[in-house]
């Protein structure tokens, strides 16, 4: 491989100098110099080495252990060999392809911080009462100790410069007291750093559209870019376009780059100001607060004629009883408007909503290898009604994400449903109030035009989130997230509302079950007020508490009971449909059914399939699955297992890094952005053992393998658990790492200093 400016690198694979066997005068420094133990910055290569190095010796002492394993042995000689049995937890892998010797302890190098990272940093609670030690102050948050560093030019060329001709510019206001570059060639030569010479020194967005967006900033601008001389005999530094004729159609939402739910500067503006009108959401909220205190009036009414201090209410001149009170309400301002039609089914397996990894380059990769349903990350909605850039920028989708899930129904068509106008990306919000769920809602179906669904986030650990009463502490407040649920309901036009929740948020104490009774029959208050179902259109369980960690497997048991109610529910909705005693479909859910799916430790196609026949869940979602084999919707289409070689991996790798400068731009903050984004997927993908050197199949998301070699370089450096070697592999396609980049894997940041619960 060689670097930008032509010289040969060395393959990192590959030492300069050859390890050989210590001769006897060296033996007197064992002693003294103890044999080297991998340590966790080393890295996979550097792994290997030391064990080849430093293996049991001739004369060297083994292990009790290992003797005693091997006395065990010595009185077995006459039973043959058989293949090693599956020991829970440990990834199964052939001893060729182990790095230490068969018997040793070895290096279980993966942990389990880091799957707290599929939905965002742990969370940490304050130890209790007297136990309570004062510390000094940490940022909280998400990753909040993590720092990314700075890729971005020296000096920035000016705006009004980047897109022109030398010669021909844009009128900068600043003029003079500009900060940024006004001389082009000033900047190229001192300012910029040099073009990459990956992908063939050719731009990938010119390649693909003919026109590259960031101009002269782009890394690769010498592949678009000439000199040829003006009118008055000066040589001019110009930019080239071409006519790709790719046929892209103006299809209204989605841009030139064929991105959509991409809102405007002016309406980011307008929010931030408050120009935007959310009337649905105030009324339905003011109704909200009204219809609380009738409720708590009735309650304390009640309450009386229990202790006996009254045992009728006086109204009107007239003696009524309790019963006929409860009756008087104020009714809500208006009543939901009919769904939009969704289907869920087997065919349709679904990509989690993923914090920080399920960004729109990852999505589109998965949609590309067979993810049916997708999800932006989670959103806050305080931060979306003021028109926070960053916030809105989870919700931006790739065209390919509205295309049509697949659909093959086993039975009866589906009632009402047109998949030809169903798509696959769905937002999830999260909120602590009704009123900002509502107001979000709200402006979501005003601003974005391709939302499958609008899903409410009941399951986020993380602190920053639990701590203002979202996420998953919505699972403690069920009152408030049924009223959050039909509110949103009542207010998202067309677009169908889904909730995601878990089993609770202490470990042992499961409330799930009675969440889901509730979404689908209301509470008791609903059913005072005479409101019926929330009208939500479907529920993701994940099998685990908040308190839970991943070191405990997802708990598809009590998924499979929730389900059951779910789908007792749906039985009764289709007796009503056949007596022709089928309630408003305005209240409904859409179908006037209620779809269920499960989610947790899915990482194979027979963990699909065994989900869906045991559990009786509608279709699963896959998380963490996914980041670590992308390709596990491929194996659900296929019903198969896919050992992907390492130059197959590689090239999703690259195919990632094309998507990714697609969507932040060529130039060096696109790059920085593109490149601290695979990392972080790197994060997960590094863990994937292939199928091919495992002894037993499925593969279990839960094992955790001993240090091990691939059968070539590529898949061992793939296979690395050392940042460094995901640096080295982003560097194939996007060159050396700016100056200031800095990246730090989550689980070796401090938001991982996780303290005991409860």
């Amino acid at each position: 491989m060689e670097n930008v400016d032509g010289d040969q690198l060395a393959n990192p694979l590959e030492p300069a100098v050859k390890l050989e066997e210590p001769s006897e005068s060296s033996l007197a420094d064992k002693a003294a110099h103890p044999r080297g133990v991998p340590t966790a910055e080393d890295s996979a290569v550097t792994k290997a080495e030391k064990y080849e190095r430093h293996g049991v010796e001739d004369g060297e002492e083994e292990s009790p252990t290992k003797r005693r394993k091997l006395d065990h042995n010595q009185g077995n000689e006459d039973v043959e060999p058989t293949k090693s049995e599956r020991v829970k937890g440990v990834a199964p892998i052939k001893p060729e392809f182990l790095v230490h010797p068969p018997g040793s302890k070895g290096d279980k190098s993966a942990t389990v911080a880091d799957d707290d990272a599929a939905e965002g940093a742990a969370h940490v609670d304050q130890p209790k009462g007297g136990d309570r030690v004062k510390k000094k102050e940490k940022s909280r948050g998400q990753n909040t100790n993590r720092n990314f560093g700075a890729s971005r030019d020296e000096v920035g060329l000016c705006s009004t410069r980047a897109n022109n001709p030398e010669f021909s510019p844009a009128e900068c206001r600043f003029g003079s007291s500009c900060k940024f570059e006004h001389d082009l060639r000033k900047y190229l030569k001192d300012w910029k750093r040099h073009d990459l010479a990956t992908f063939g020194s050719v731009c990938p967005i010119w390649q693909m559209k003919g026109k590259c967006d960031v101009g002269w900033k782009c890394r690769f601008v010498g592949s678009h870019s000439k000199e040829i001389l003006s009118g008055d005999g000066k040589n001019e530094l110009v930019l080239v376009e071409e006519d790709r004729g790719n046929g892209h159609t103006a299809v209204p939402g989605v841009s030139e780059n064929g991105t959509m739910n991409e809102i405007s500067t002016q309406a980011k503006i307008d929010l931030m100001k408050r120009d935007v009108q959310t009337p649905k959401a105030d009324r339905y909220n003011e109704w909200i607060e009204l219809s609380g205190k009738e409720i708590e009036e009735r309650t304390r009414k009640e309450a009386k004629i229990r202790r006996g201090e009254a045992d009728e209410v006086e109204t009107g001149g007239q003696k009524v009883n309790i019963e006929e009170n409860r009756a008087r309400y104020t009714e809500p301002p208006f009543l939901p408007s009919e769904k939009r039609r969704i289907y869920f089914g087997p065919e349709t397996p679904v990509l989690a909503p993923l914090t920080t990894q399920g960004n729109l380059p990852f999505r589109r990769l998965c949609v590309g290898l067979g993810a049916q349903v997708t999800y932006s990350e989670m959103a806050m909605g305080l931060p979306l009604i003021q028109g926070q850039k960053s916030e809105w920028a989870l919700l931006r989708a790739h065209e390919s994400e509205a295309t049509p899930p697949a659909y093959k129904p086993s039975s009866a068509v589906v009632k009402g449903y047109d998949n030809a106008k169903d798509f696959k990306f769905g937002a999830q919000i999260a909120s602590n109030k009704p009123w900002q769920a509502l107001k979000t809602t709200e402006i979501l179906t005003q601003l974005c035009p391709y939302l499958r669904v609008i899903d409410l986030n009941c399951g986020c650990p993380i602190d920053l989130v639990y701590r203002t009463g979202a996420g998953s502490a919505l699972l403690d407040s069920q009152g408030k997230l049924e009223k959050i649920i039909r509110g949103m309901n009542a207010v998202s036009g067309e677009i169908p509302i889904t909730v995601k929740i878990r089993m609770g948020t202490k470990d042992n104490k499961p409330n799930a079950l009675k969440l889901v009774d509730r979404l689908a029959y209301g509470g008791q208050e609903s059913l005072e007020l005479g409101s019926g179902p929330s009208g939500t259109a479907a529920i993701t369980l994940h099998g685990r508490s908040r308190q839970q960690r991943y070191t405990k497997n997802a708990d598809w048991k009590y998924i499979s009971e929730c389900a059951a109610l779910i789908n007792e529910y749906n039985k009764k909705g289709d007796a009503l449909a056949d007596t022709g005693r089928e309630p408003d479909g305005r209240s409904q859910a859409a179908n006037g059914k209620i779809y269920f799916l499960g989610n947790g430790d899915c990482y194979s196609h027979v963990d699909y399939n065994t989900h869906l026949e045991e559990a009786k869940v509608d279709s699963v979602m896959i998380a963490r699955g996914a980041l670590i084999k992308p390709w596990i919707f491929e194996e659900i289409q296929v019903g198969q297992y896919i050992d992907k070689s390492a130059s197959e991996r590689l090239a999703l790798v690259e195919q990632y890094v094309r998507y990714g400068l697609e969507t932040w731009g060529s130039d060096e903050m696109g790059i920085g952005t593109t490149r601290r984004f695979l990392l972080e997927w790197l994060s997960f993908a590094y863990r994937y053992v292939p199928a091919g050197i495992l002894e037993h199949l499925p593969p279990s998301l839960q094992d955790r393998p001993p240090a091990w070699k691939g059968r070539n370089d590529l898949e061992t450096l793939l296979g690395s658990d050392n940042y460094k070697d995901w640096i080295k592999i982003s560097e194939i396609f996007l060159g050396p790492a700016h100056k200031d980049f800095n990246f730090q894997p989550k689980h070796k940041s401090n938001s991982y200093e996780i303290e005991a619960e409860g």
